[in-house]
């Protein structure tokens, strides 16, 4: 499950850099990802604090090489992905493409990694 956990470092990376982002410069950031929208500094700035503690968890998830849970993020990224698309269709706001974008190549990456580890452990 080599490819697989390796392919984490991209989800953890994302979500920890993502985060402090959020935390630290909130507006800056939303920006960067071609937000149209304002909302405000305390929200965003909450969902930082989320990003990083679940990053974290996948760091854990990778240095402890618990590959049972390697599916659980694609199952959860999935629902991630519908629901984002949900939020661009319900505000139109760019944002939620780029996330879509950064959340679905993550998935692919590691759904790819993920079918090409079980192949090599059967073969």
């Amino acid at each position: 499950m080599h490819r697989t956990r390796r392919s984490l470092f991209y989800l953890a990376g994302y979500l920890t850099l993502t985060g402090i982002g959020l935390m630290i410069a909130p507006d800056a950031l939303l920006k960067m990802l071609l937000s149209n929208r304002d909302y405000g500094d305390v929200f965003p700035r909450f969902t930082g604090i989320l990003m990083v503690a679940i990053g974290v968890v996948v760091a854990q998830v990778i240095r402890h090489r618990a590959e049972r849970l390697y599916p659980t993020t694609l199952i959860i990224r999935s629902f991630i992905c519908v629901s984002v698309a949900g939020l661009y269709l319900y505000s139109g706001d760019p944002l939620f493409l780029a996330i879509l974008a950064v959340v679905a190549l993550g998935m692919v990456m590691t759904g790819l990694s993920y079918i090409a580890d079980k192949r090599e452990q059967r073969g």
